[in-house]
């Protein structure tokens, strides 16, 4: 189908093997770069930046807070403004991601000794997160646009979990090694600066192929098309604001939604001081990125398969409990690293899961918002799931930080006295990464539970009935 021409079809197009191969090849790619992000920042800046710890918290607060702040906007802009050349939400693979990987690299930039150093990293975190929130916030949405039927949405919504798992896999095995090499040749300290650079192009070329296969699945709303009808996907901003608060089951998915990224975050950003100060073997952090990766990769590959037995609600239930159960084991084998290991892949393995999932709950909450309000809000809900991300990315600033604060971490004083690596450290180094998390994807359970009660049956009906009301309107 051309590309300056309206989409006009009976009902969904078909989704083609290219598309549901190819279509998480972006998230792939994204995801990869921000993998250096969320396994370095926190190391970045307590042992690359050497800042103290009261300056390294608040930069993490500082960057992460604003970026909460600004995460329930991008769905939102997605959704008002008018679309662009290739649709209200292909345009935006092409139109900002470019910028990313110049603002990216000051995020791992220490330029001087004053002020100017931690003013230049908290911005180069915040300016880059908004210019790629915009295109991520419409990539989602394509879940929804291109999937049609919760059979098409379960298809893309897999292939992104698995593309997405599959990234870690990648970073874990070239990751820390690109970023050694990247060092030695351009200076230690700068190391992680152009590991973020280089993986930033990598994103730039990812959602561009998103671009490219998601051709033909989105209403190009021309001038001309404009012209003779209002659009079908603008929404106000009073049916936005009902697509939430008249929205439980989306309500409640949210909430339960920070708890699980919590989980994934701060493990993460531990990793690195667990595998030096508690496992004290460094070796061991690339097998780790590369096994519990390989476990998150498994787990979204079979969700697809899963999710054909099951409702993605009660899936989600059991990963959770999958998740919390395999943490606290780990917490109790802190001295046996090949253990920990072990253990943190199953919840991985969980997590995974959680991943594939996650993204048809929010096309559900999207279908029941439509159905119930009349409005496509599609965006703006889809958006919204960048808002526990960005919540959890607080509560991993707060508990990695301020659990070595606790315990006394200070990088700089180990390196001189490695004896000050005392037990009472390793339990609470381990309690960061294991132990906490448990209790915090404990929380998210009772509120998936009660609060969210959509089913497939209901999902189907409901758009059997969206479909009859187009076809009624002409």
């Amino acid at each position: 189908m051309p590309e300056n021409e309206t989409a006009r079809r009976t009902g969904p197009k078909p989704i083609t093997k290219t598309t549901r191969f190819f279509y998480g090849f972006g998230d792939y790619c994204f995801a990869t770069m921000t993998n250096v992000e969320t396994y370095f920042f926190n190391y970045f800046l307590t042992n690359i930046a050497n800042f103290a710890g009261g300056v390294a918290t608040t930069i993490a607060l500082v960057t992460s807070i604003v970026d909460a702040g600004l995460s329930w906007i991008y769905g939102s802009i997605v959704n008002a403004v008018k679309p662009g050349r290739f649709g209200r939400y292909r345009t935006w693979l092409v139109m900002v991601p470019w910028i990313v990987p110049f603002l990216y690299t000051f995020q791992f930039l220490k330029i001087g000794d004053g002020p100017l150093a931690w003013i230049l990293i908290t911005l180069g975190f915040i300016l880059s997160h908004i210019c790629w929130n915009l295109p991520w916030a419409a990539n989602i949405t394509l879940v929804s646009v291109a999937g049609g039927t919760p059979e098409g949405r379960a298809a893309l919504a897999s292939s992104r979990a698995t593309w997405i798992q599959m990234s870690g896999v990648t970073f874990g095995y070239v990751g820390p090694p690109l970023a050694t090499f990247l060092g030695a040749a351009i200076g230690e300290q700068n190391g992680y600066a152009a590991l973020a650079f280089v993986l930033g192009w990598m994103m730039v070329l990812g959602y561009f192929v998103n671009f490219t296969v998601t051709r033909g699945y989105e209403e190009i709303e021309t001038a001309a098309f404009a012209a003779q009808k209002p659009s079908k996907t603008k929404a106000s901003a009073k049916d936005m604001a009902r697509s939430l608060f008249l929205n439980p089951h989306l309500c409640f998915l949210l909430l339960a939604d920070i708890p699980r990224f919590t989980a994934r975050f701060v493990p993460g950003a531990v990793a690195v001081y667990y595998f030096q100060y508690v496992a004290n073997d460094t070796g061991m952090l690339p097998p780790y990125l590369l096994l519990t990766n390989l476990g998150a990769f498994a787990g979204a590959f079979v969700a697809g398969f899963i999710a054909k037995k099951m409702d993605a609600r009660n899936i989600m239930l059991l990963s959770y409990v999958g998740m919390a159960a395999s943490f606290i084991i780990a917490y109790f084998y802190f001295s046996s690293p090949w253990m920990v290991v072990i253990l943190m892949t199953l919840a991985n393995i969980a997590l995974g899961v959680t991943f594939s999932v996650s993204i048809m709950l929010y096309a559900d909450t999207a279908v029941f918002a439509q159905w119930k309000l009349g409005a496509d809000s599609r965006g703006w809900i889809m958006g919204l799931s960048n808002v526990p991300i960005k919540l959890a990315i607080i509560g991993r600033a707060l508990v990695v930080n301020i659990s070595l604060m606790i315990v006394g971490f200070n990088a700089m004083a180990i390196t001189e006295n490695p004896e000050l690596v005392t037990v009472e450290l390793k339990k609470g180094i381990t309690a960061a990464f294991a132990l906490i998390p448990a209790a915090i994807t404990i929380i998210g359970i009772p509120l998936l539970f009660f609060g969210y009660r959509l089913t497939r049956e209901k999902i189907v009906r409901y758009q059997a009935e969206i479909e009859a009301r187009k076809s009624a309107q002409g």
